[in-house]
């Protein structure tokens, strides 16, 4: 129970320390992870260790994920190729269906793709989308990151829910098909979400380029082709490994053609390669472009705020995991008999207190295999029902220890209030209403 409190209390410190008294989320986040990592008690050595480990570990993960992307998002915004996008796109969709295209596009992409790298590679696409359009980064950008969501926890071959129905012991077609439904269900909330979220508030998704700016850009932009190649081929090439892993037999021999698949998917080589086709996008190649003064010093200035941020975060998420919050809520809520709300608020609970959703989902599981007998949870539809409403549950609640939440507002320029208020809502009613759509199903199956 002290754990729980000194939760709630490091959340307030982020807050307080950055909407009122306006200091860097890093410094904020930092704070709050050694406030809670001495009350909770742990050695001073323990605290060091997991300091380290929490930055090092996240940003081993992401940190050049990052890099990569800000570098393919400034050679997309600076030659106008993120402006030919936004008026391709705009063309077939319409100025006020851009919610809708961001959310389907996320739902579609984090399947393969994990969300955090997901939206790193479509920011650059939604920026321009949504400052075409005349529209709230808010919305927007809210609805990409819950259209990523909601496949990353609900559908495999996402590793979070396929390691679920794998410890469950459910169908993996089963699981699919009901996470698919589920989710274009909680897709269709998330979207109407967004659009009222964003009415709310406006934030200009590219404050420092006006009209004029984006016409004159306009003139030297390469083709729309040429443009997408940059955000398409990383994603094939992801998608391509993800499919290609999925399909592999146990005890199969990997030829020299599933390793190279294998190499070139990985999300860092695919956006290496994705950033070389960025650099073709300028009709008059510049050296100075490559300098500290050009585009890419530009681009890295603004990845290294974004990059102690998230691993401030990954600080904070590691003290979480190891303190032993995520255990203490498990024992809380296994005994109580809550039928298929129990795996949600299990999960839920779990996310909620050490930030990841994949760790949510696989604890989750790993307590609740053994209680499916005594639930009576027993046919292929209930295994994957409860695998469905895990995942659910590992959508609830996305705030300061999770890379996401800042990734999100730190990309597109949204405060941490802001933040708060409507992504962190989002992931509750979305991931609420997933639950419900659950809930629901187990009564027709």
């Amino acid at each position: 129970m002290i754990n729980i409190i000194l939760l709630l209390l490091s959340v307030l410190i982020i807050i307080l320390l950055t909407v009122k008294w306006k200091v860097h989320p890093f410094l904020s986040l930092l704070a709050a992870a050694l406030f809670f990592a001495l009350f909770s008690g742990m050695t001073l050595d323990t605290i060091v260790n997991l300091v380290n480990d929490g930055f090092g570990i996240t940003l081993g993960k992401i940190g050049i994920v990052i890099v990569l992307g800000v570098i393919i998002g400034a050679f997309l915004e600076h030659s106008g190729g993120a402006y030919k996008l936004a008026e391709v796109v705009l063309r077939v969709i319409g100025k006020k269906r851009v919610h809708e295209a961001m959310g389907i596009v996320g739902f579609i992409v984090s399947i393969p793709v994990f969300a955090d790298s997901g939206f790193i590679i479509l920011n650059p696409l939604n920026k321009s989308l949504t400052k075409r359009a005349g529209l709230s980064i808010v919305g927007t950008a809210t609805a990409l990151i819950l259209g990523l969501m909601i496949t990353h926890v609900l559908v495999p071959p996402t590793p979070g829910p396929i390691a679920a129905a794998g410890i469950i012991g459910a169908d993996v077609g089963l699981v699919m098909l009901i996470g698919l439904v589920v989710g274009l269900l909680s897709l269709i909330i998330a979207v109407i979400y967004c659009k009222k979220m964003g009415a709310k508030k406006y934030i200009d998704p590219n404050p420092d380029i006006t009209e004029e700016v984006i016409q004159e850009r306009m003139k030297q932009a390469p083709s729309a082709f040429k443009s997408f190649l940059p955000i398409l081929i990383p994603i094939l090439l992801i998608v391509g490994k993800s499919i290609l892993e999925f399909n592999m037999v146990e005890g199969e021999e990997v030829s020299g053609l599933m390793k190279f698949i294998s190499f070139v998917g990985s999300p860092i080589i695919a956006l290496m390669i994705g950033m070389l086709f960025a650099f073709l996008l300028p009709k008059k190649w510049d050296n100075e472009m490559l300098a500290t003064t050009g585009w890419v010093g530009k681009a890295l200035s603004d990845a290294s705020n974004i990059i102690l941020i998230t691993g401030a975060g990954g600080i904070f998420g590691t003290i979480l995991q190891n303190s032993g919050i995520a255990d203490t809520l498990a024992d809380s809520l296994s005994g109580a008999n809550l039928g298929i709300w129990l795996p949600f608020l299990l999960c839920a609970a779990i996310k909620s207190a050490q930030g990841s959703s994949t760790v949510a989902l696989i604890t989750t599981a790993s307590i609740v295999a053994p209680l499916l007998a005594t639930m009576g949870f027993t046919t292929e539809i209930d295994k994957a029902l409860v695998v469905s409403a895990i995942g659910a549950g590992a959508m609830v609640v996305s705030h300061a220890n999770d890379s996401g939440f800042w990734i999100l507002t730190q990309f597109s320029g949204i405060d941490v209030k802001t933040g708060y208020r409507v992504y962190t809502l989002g992931t509750l009613v979305v991931g609420t209403s997933a639950a419900f759509m659950v809930f629901l199903a187990s009564f027709l199956f």
